[in-house]
């Protein structure tokens, strides 16, 4: 049973993978082309691409703390790929095997950021908006989370939580 599960994590790892490295290499031009602030606009007064540096999270909050973000993402990580080891082989749980394997994508990217540089990088600025500058990975993150949401209040049942989680009825 339990060869036949890690066989089947085989595909989420690569595509784990992927992701990662598309996020990773999207990061390495913007560091190769842009200077620190360097921005440039795609779609004036609406989109540009701008080079920062996030030493914090998301909206540049709690700035500074390196370490308590790579301890949190390696927990975060951790729990990830429990949840992933239980649903994997679950058909029924497709649509959140997705959205934890893009979750676990963009920690590990961010986290390489923070582990390699002690910032992220970011670079998509939408400037219609105001709203923060992100990244690839950011991408991953909220959209996953958002989906994992939809899917914890709208489709999944009380039980479904004790067999992601392990748990035996």
């Amino acid at each position: 049973m339990k060869e036949k599960k890690l066989k089947i994590m085989i595909l989420p790892i690569i595509i784990i993978a992927l992701l990662t490295s598309i996020d990773q290499f999207t990061k390495f031009i913007i560091k190769s082309k842009f200077s620190l602030y360097e921005s440039k606009e795609v779609i004036k007064n609406i989109f540009a691409i701008t080079y920062i540096q996030n030493k914090g999270a998301a909206w540049g909050v709690m700035q500074g703390r390196r370490i308590f973000f790579l301890i949190l993402t390696f927990f975060v990580l951790i729990g990830c790929f429990y949840i992933l080891y239980n649903i994997v082989d679950n058909r029924k749980y497709i649509m959140s095997t997705i959205c934890i394997t893009a979750l676990i994508s963009g920690a590990l990217g961010n986290m390489i950021d923070r582990f390699k540089y002690g910032y992220v990088v970011d670079f998509f600025d939408f400037k219609l908006i105001d709203f923060p500058v992100f990244n690839v990975a950011d991408i991953y993150v909220t959209l996953s989370m958002f989906a994992i949401l939809f899917l914890m209040i709208f489709i999944y049942k009380e039980e479904d939580f004790d067999e992601i989680l392990g748990k035996k009825r």
